[in-house]
């Protein structure tokens, strides 16, 4: 039978495990974040840029601003967590438009970039907590969402382009907030810190 003592000490030592796991998971998430769509922008720039060449001209044409390439990488970096952008048009509603989805097929790879990063994020918030159950690292993983969740909330106005009279161009601001990030880093930070709890030793 353990004493006081002895179960005061486990309980303050697994505090310490999920306070340390939510400083990690903060950080981690928002490491993921940035690191996507730096993955994005690398690779997917120039055609972003070469994408926006057309509009740019007309912009700069008649005064306009143009669109910047980080922002337009932004706009394809939240169509990797299948979140739309919202485009104004000239005749009724705003249409939502995945430019992923809408492509070639040459980069729906992007589709992976999130998950995979965010399952890395969930393996090392997980061993920092010290998780050695599937439970305990599901827990401390879904701690991502510290870190991601206030970026994909901001980036969704960051990359916001106004257009005309109060329209703009953005990430849709409800998907991105909840799906980009809520549940992508509370599900994958899971899975990942489930399997670095599963195979602690």
């Amino acid at each position: 039978m353990s004493s006081p003592a002895s179960g005061g000490a486990s309980a303050t030592g697994a505090g310490r495990g999920l306070g340390r796991g939510a400083v990690v998971g903060a950080a981690a998430g928002a490491v993921s974040y940035v690191l996507g769509y730096l993955v994005v922008y690398v690779t997917q720039s120039s055609r972003v840029e070469e994408g926006l060449s057309g509009i740019n001209f007309f912009a700069d044409l008649f005064g306009g601003d143009t669109i910047s390439v980080w922002r337009g990488v932004g706009w394809v970096f939240y169509n990797a967590h299948f979140v739309d952008v919202d485009v104004p048009s000239l005749v009724g509603a705003a249409r939502s438009v995945n430019f992923i989805s809408q492509s070639d097929g040459g980069f729906t790879y992007l589709y992976v970039v999130p998950p995979l990063l965010l399952l890395v994020a969930g393996v090392a918030i997980a061993r920092a907590a010290g998780a050695t159950t599937p439970t305990d690292g599901a827990q401390s993983g879904a701690l991502a969402v510290a870190g991601y969740f206030p970026l994909a909330v901001i980036g969704a106005f960051l990359f916001r382009y106004a257009v005309g009279d109060g329209g703009s161009v953005a990430p849709t601001l409800v998907t991105a907030a909840l799906l980009a990030g809520l549940v992508y880093p509370a599900v994958f930070g899971a899975v990942g810190g489930a399997a670095a709890g599963a195979t602690a030793e």
